[in-house]
């Protein structure tokens, strides 16, 4: 190990990220899988924001939240999977201190955002089933924007002190980072001070966005489903709940793997590192690469759509 990375400094200019530790000989054979995922994420994400964009008929709230929630797929994907790829197809490790930062801070703001969206898709599931009738004037355009603006404020807020918490310390053991990306703990472990706020502050978060979110989502569908046992017929009834199918498979898709990486991180002690770090990659692509599936899937107006658009170009 050269004595660059072992050298004392209060003010690292780059970090050397290891990819997936103690299996860099499988890294090309690793790559292929991530690479698969990252495209297939990219290209469905680019496709539900091509669809909405073209067809009018998709031109309502719920395909305005679920165009957010694409956008940061895309984003949360293309923040980490690049630079891993370049880990390894290049072995390029380097990551300069603000860049390392700047994935920090995306990586947490759009992770907290793609959960305020769902809650946002909640809500709109809510008014459309229990209010049917108020739904275009609940949930107009107008109200939509504002919705959407206050999940990105609260994600960007919450998620400054990151950044800006690892930022303070001194870096004086190591800059190596055994990690695939820019992970909060596992940056700011390398630092020469005691870094108990970090962890509280993670804590808080984790409990303030996630808790508070599933909590919002929680009470929505018990109204939901409150309103659909109310209808008189059992046809009605799966009819109307099948409109929340892809909904329920999207907040599964996220909230799953994030508690169990949450519980596997903390309390899975004899756990190899490897596997922690395998998981936290996959884990940032899971959300982008299911969601458009998901949604390409069960939504009838977006499979009919591209339908359409592939026999156009048959013909």
């Amino acid at each position: 190990m050269s004595d660059s990375n072992r050298t004392d400094f209060n003010n690292p200019s780059n970090f050397i990220l290891l990819g997936i530790p103690s299996i860099e000989a499988a890294h090309i054979w690793i790559s292929i899988p991530f690479c698969t995922m990252y495209a297939i994420a990219v290209l469905g994400n680019f496709t539900i924001l091509f669809v909405v964009k073209r067809e009018p008929s998709l031109h309502e709230p719920m395909y305005y939240f679920l165009c957010m929630l694409a956008g940061s797929d895309l984003v949360l994907s293309t923040a980490t999977l690049p630079k891993l790829l370049s880990i390894f197809w290049f072995n390029s490790r380097e990551i300069s201190f603000s860049a390392c930062l700047t994935q920090m801070y995306f990586v947490h703001s759009f992770s907290g955002m793609e959960s305020g969206i769902l809650v946002a898709m909640a809500f709109d599931r809510y008014v459309a089933i229990c209010h049917p009738l108020r739904h275009s004037t609940i949930l107009t355009n107008s109200t939509v924007a504002k919705i959407g603006l206050a999940v990105v404020l609260r994600s960007g807020i919450l998620a400054l002190p990151y950044p800006f918490l690892a930022r303070r310390w001194p870096y004086c053991r190591t800059n190596i980072i055994p990690h695939s990306y820019c992970h909060h703990m596992a940056v700011v472990n390398l630092a020469c001070a005691d870094i108990r706020i970090n962890s509280y502050y993670g804590l808080f978060d984790l409990f303030s966005v996630i808790g508070m979110d599933v909590f919002f989502i929680t009470v929505s569908y018990t109204q939901i489903l409150r309103a659909i046992f109310r209808l008189p017929t059992k046809d009605a009834r799966l009819k109307t709940f099948g409109t929340c199918i892809s909904h329920v498979c999207a907040i599964s898709a996220l909230y799953i793997p994030d508690i169990f990486s949450s519980l596997v991180y903390r309390f899975g002690h004899n756990v190899p590192p490897h596997f922690l770090v395998l998981f936290a990659s996959v884990y940032l692509l899971l959300s982008p690469v299911l969601h458009p599936i998901i949604y390409g899937v069960r939504t009838k107006q977006i499979r009919g759509r591209l339908l359409q658009l592939f026999i156009h170009k048959e013909t």
